[in-house]
């Protein structure tokens, strides 16, 4: 007769990787540090990230997922940032990682102070986590394709940056109704939000490109700190 199994868990150390993308002029740069989907990697972000008007003054930074896993169609090493599966553990380490390779290029990198945070589909919820909880002062979030994860809201302590939401029109998974919910939730905060509906679906398209080359202008500030 079997008895019931207890679940445990233990910390377990893994290395993450990144990508990092200087600046075509020399000097301190804004930093730009991003998150893939799911099912993608850095590199596609990376290239994703290049095509931003503007982001050729900035310093590009363009994270793995830890939980590594193979898309035998297209022969590629993906990943995933979580799972429902220990879900709070997850967000620790993920939130710990993000923190120390932002550290780490902060101290390799000359960079102005600005930071920015993008993320597409699974990755917005990163970048928003990265934003409000990842230990470095924050001047914006791009976010396409995503929504606020459940644990931030109805956190009144949370002091929101400038804010970019943004969807595709057909955009089956970040619907009309989930935009709505994540602009219903900044309206009670004093965050300055804008929002952008493109002729799409779940994908980057040149309409967000220059909606988000407009974002990144305008949390650097005119003279090229911050605003």
């Amino acid at each position: 007769m079997s008895r019931d199994a207890t679940v445990e868990t233990i910390e377990a150390r893994t290395r993450g990787q990144y990508l990092v993308s200087p600046p075509l002029t020399p000097g301190p740069a804004p930093l730009l540090v991003g998150f893939h989907g799911y099912g993608e990697h850095a590199e596609r972000h990376l290239d994703a990230l290049r095509r931003l008007p503007g982001a050729a003054q900035w310093l590009l930074v363009s994270i793995d997922a830890l939980h590594r896993f193979y898309d035998f169609k297209r022969d590629a090493v993906v990943g995933s940032w979580m799972t429902r599966q220990n879900r709070d553990s997850a967000i620790a380490d993920n939130l710990a990682y993000v923190r120390s390779v932002v550290e780490v290029v902060m101290r390799d990198w000359p960079t102005t102070g600005v930071l920015v945070y993008a993320g597409f589909s699974q990755g917005v919820a990163m970048a928003y986590r990265a934003a409000v909880r990842g230990g470095h002062p924050c001047a914006g979030v791009i976010a396409l394709a995503g929504d606020v994860p459940p644990e931030l809201w109805g956190d009144a302590s949370i002091r929101w940056p400038r804010v970019l939401v943004a969807r595709g029109h057909d955009d089956t998974w970040y619907t009309q109704a989930k935009m709505e919910a994540d602009l219903t939730l900044f309206a009670t905060t004093d965050a300055s939000v804008e929002s952008l509906v493109f002729a799409g679906g779940h994908e980057w398209t040149d309409e967000f490109e220059a909606a988000a080359g407009r974002f990144l202008a305008q949390c650097v500030g005119p003279a090229g700190g911050t605003p």
